[in-house]
């Protein structure tokens, strides 16, 4: 079982630390995702989810391949056969986008803490929480930054702890884009909403993740694609 506070904490205390290791790809991807705003900025308003999570989504599941889903890079013009299977087909990229965001799991379209902290562990989720289980740092947030050296799950529940991601991270596409684009900027953390003394206390609604999350979504997080 994942403890979401330690993830959180863990998660924060590699951001502040974290420091670009390949600075040519670093200079290059961010710049097209960037470039592409506008579209992403269409999903972000049906959805919520901030253009720029959006962006790095998208590089990690297809290197922003406008035929790859954003829901796990299989093309949107036919049915999804990877996880999340049976999706599609769509009739653009940005309607496939939206149905992975509004649709399937984590449902990312659901969620309101989109703080620096908020995204870090949406980022995990989205991704599976196989290596958070390990305690290692995943590669889909930290490859390409000096918190990750290797380890990458190279088919579903078989962990290579010596394959070295080839892709960047979320976080050094993040890191990469801000200074091209001054706009991007986190929110802070929703303030949990006070008890009502009148009513009993509600389970918490899994799609938000907060760090008290049930089980069962924990345990369907960490079957989830890992990659």
């Amino acid at each position: 079982m994942v403890d979401f506070t330690a993830l959180t904490a863990v998660g924060l205390k590699r951001w502040q630390a974290a420091k670009l290791t390949r600075r040519s790809e670093s200079d290059g991807v961010p710049k097209r995702l960037v470039a592409a705003k506008a579209r992403y900025q269409v999903v972000e308003q049906a959805t919520g989810v901030p253009w720029f999570v959006i962006a790095v989504i998208h590089e990690r599941e297809s290197s922003q391949s406008w035929k790859g889903s954003l829901a796990q890079g299989d093309d949107w013009s036919k049915v999804s056969v990877h996880v999340p299977a049976g999706r599609g087909p769509f009739a653009s990229w940005e309607a496939a986008a939206i149905d992975a965001l509004v649709n399937c799991h984590p449902f990312l379209a659901k969620r309101k803490d989109w703080s620096l902290a908020g995204i870090l562990i949406a980022l995990e989720l989205y991704n599976g929480l196989g290596y958070a289980t390990k305690g290692v740092p995943s590669p889909y947030l930290w490859s390409g930054t000096d918190q990750y050296k290797a380890g990458k799950y190279v088919a579903d529940g078989r962990y290579d702890p010596n394959k070295v991601d080839a892709q960047l991270g979320c976080v050094a596409l993040l890191k990469s884009m801000m200074p091209l684009d001054p706009s991007i900027s986190f929110g802070s953390t929703p303030a949990p909403a006070p008890a009502s003394p009148s009513k009993p206390a509600q389970t918490p609604d899994a799609s938000s993740f907060g760090l008290g999350a049930l089980i069962s979504t924990i345990l369907f997080a960490l079957f989830k694609r890992k990659s």
